[in-house]
């Protein structure tokens, strides 16, 4: 029986007749540690009284809404009470800055602004009097302390208070009948490395065509019983797509709502589901290399054999479709239920059946890792202007690849290597940026990524971001993402930044594992009287030079990183080094660390 898929704007009423009591959403009461469930009728009844205060407030047929909040249930009813009037909501990064939250309401003409917390109301509330087409904040956390000047805000509470009548709950039915694939749903503004955002505008059909082709990949989805952790910001694409193919078929999501307890939540919660980007990977795998360290010889011995074991079942035989020795497949089901199912409830995710990952490249040891524990790691690949997915793992699956194209999306290799893609799920545009649009798509009507990559044996792989690739003044190409992808696996690495441009040599700037810089100067006896003696020690650097060429002894020479300055501080948004999706700003560093760069190139 064919799965009909349903327009987001009538998408919960019509899931709240199937379901009625069972939770559709879940989130964490921090008081008492409990994760509190949202029925589907719960669900409904939230997302109608929103609604009837959106028409309250006059909201007409696809008027723009802005919501700059961090994970909460209040934002999602937000969102599908628009859906439902067919008014458009723009997501805004819950860090945004104030200069980016002026840009977006004033790029939009914002009138309404739905905020989360105390930080996204103080940001709020300081460009209200900037932002002409604004006129009221509405706050979803009722502990936000207001500002004693400010009469242009209110609590959500008050805003969907008294609102519903039998004439507008009338209207919302009458506008579910004229609910049309062709309205815009949403637009999100990319952040982008370069340049000012642009508005990406999704519209209702983006959606659509993207349910039916996962559905058709992810038969995990038609599980009964699965529970979904929204981790990643709503407002980031791959985020929001998926948590809205959960609620259309019936998953359970629970909402992360402080990405920094993520740990915490998974271990109370243990889902099923999560998407993710490789950066949360990599911090399972460092952990769990971390534990292995520290374990007796014995049990180092017994774990080592599991992922020799689990690596030579997976990768050799299971994805490759291949069946397995009689002898390899009990040895592994031996080690599934003992050193695999410890490692993974350690995590919280040893009930896992689909962990989709995607938004940077999976570094190869992190993949092999996870494949060889067993772990249902989806690789993927996407873009906002694509409505996430383009490709990801499916039949056959290599490590390094970002899977295959799902069904009717065209792939092709343009010049320079780069991806094209052709599918009803791009984008028909960027707001008000004609130019730009005209110049993301070619005659035949595909959109030009702006990621080179290459397709082998029908799988898609991604060497790096055209615009990203550096030349040495020695003429030779250095992709610096999949460099900084083979040395961050190291425990010694949390943040690289390769410089190579227009350089003779390669370098990189270096935020490294604090902690275990610190542990590892503490077992060798090295004195130290801060985080920045300790990173200028000759013997740290020297240890960590030593790992480093370790990792690159597989590159060319000229590819490789010769010298490198370890950083006392992270990255960070708010000097402008990092994208609100966490990518690094070249540009920027380039400017930021211009005397920390000019040093490592003195002769």
């Amino acid at each position: 029986m064919e799965h009909k898929i349903f327009h987001l704007g009538e998408l919960v009423q019509v899931k709240a007749k199937d379901f009625g009591n069972k939770p559709a959403l879940r989130h964490r009461d921090n008081e008492s540690g409990q994760w509190l469930p949202i029925t589907w009728n719960q669900f409904a009844k939230h997302i109608e009284q929103t609604a009837c205060a959106l028409l309250a407030n006059n909201v007409g047929v696809q008027e723009k809404m802005g919501v700059f909040t961090q994970n909460m249930p209040q934002g999602l009813y937000t969102d599908f009470a628009a859906f439902g009037i067919r008014a458009i909501t723009i997501p805004l990064y819950a860090t945004s800055s104030e200069a980016q939250v002026q840009y977006i309401v004033d790029d939009a003409q914002i009138r309404l602004l739905f905020v989360g917390e105390q930080q996204q109301y103080d940001v709020a509330f300081r460009v209200l009097s900037l932002c002409h087409s604004l006129e009221k904040i509405i706050i979803f956390d009722d502990k936000v302390k207001k500002n004693p000047q400010d009469v242009n805000s209110v609590y959500f509470s008050e805003f969907i208070k008294d609102t519903v009548t039998d004439d507008r709950k009338a209207q919302i039915a009458e506008m579910r009948k004229q609910l049309t694939f062709e309205d815009i749903a949403n637009i999100l503004y990319t952040s982008g490395t370069t340049g000012e955002p642009k508005g990406v505008m999704l519209h209702h059909s983006s959606y659509h065509s993207q349910w039916k082709r996962h559905l058709e990949v992810l038969p995990q989805l038609h599980y009964p019983n699965q529970v979904s952790m929204n981790f990643l910001p709503l407002t980031h694409v791959f985020e929001r797509a998926w948590t809205f193919l959960c609620l259309e078929s019936g998953v359970e999501v629970c909402i992360n709502t402080d990405p920094k307890v993520i740990t915490r939540s998974l271990l109370e919660v243990r889902p099923t589901m999560m998407c993710s980007v490789p950066r949360f990977w990599e911090k399972v795998y460092d952990g769990v290399q971390a534990k292995i360290a520290a374990m007796s010889p014995f049990m180092q011995r017994m774990v080592n054999d599991a992922l020799v074991v689990g690596r030579d079942y997976n990768l050799n035989y299971a994805m490759k479709q291949k069946k397995a020795p009689l002898g390899l497949s009990l040895k592994y089901k031996l080690y599934q239920k003992s050193v695999f199912q410890v490692l993974k409830k350690a995590v919280g995710i040893e009930n896992g059946v689909l962990f989709p990952t995607a938004g940077a490249a999976v570094p190869e040891a992190v993949e092999i890792f996870a494949h060889s524990c067993g772990i249902p790691m989806v690789v993927g690949y996407g873009l906002t202007e694509s409505t996430a997915t383009v490709s990801c793992d499916q039949g056959k699956v290599s490590i390094g690849s970002i899977g295959r194209p799902l069904p009717d999306i065209e792939v092709k290799i343009g010049e320079n290597d780069e991806i094209l893609v052709k599918a009803t799920s791009i984008t028909m545009g960027y707001y008000k940026k004609e130019s730009a649009t005209a110049e993301a798509f070619d005659a035949e009507g595909f959109f030009h990524t702006g990621d080179a990559g290459y397709i082998k044996d029908g799988e898609l792989y991604i060497t790096d971001r055209i615009k990203d690739l550096y030349k040495t003044s020695n003429g030779k190409y250095i992709a610096p993402q999949a460099l900084e992808g083979k040395l961050c696996v190291d425990k010694y690495i949390d943040q690289i930044a390769i410089i190579a441009d227009k350089r003779k040599f390669v370098s990189a700037l270096i935020i490294p594992n604090y902690d275990e810089l610190k542990k590892y100067a503490d077992s060798h006896n090295i004195a130290y009287s801060g985080i920045q003696d300790l990173i200028t020690n000759p013997k740290i650097h020297a240890m960590v030079q030593a790992r480093i060429d370790t990792l690159q002894q597989s590159l060319a020479g000229y590819e490789k990183v010769k010298r490198f300055t370890m950083l006392p501080v992270p990255f960070s948004m708010e000097r402008g080094e990092l994208t609100n999706t966490l990518k690094i700003k070249r540009p920027v560093l380039l400017v930021n660390y211009a005397d920390e760069i000019a040093k490592m190139y003195e002769e």
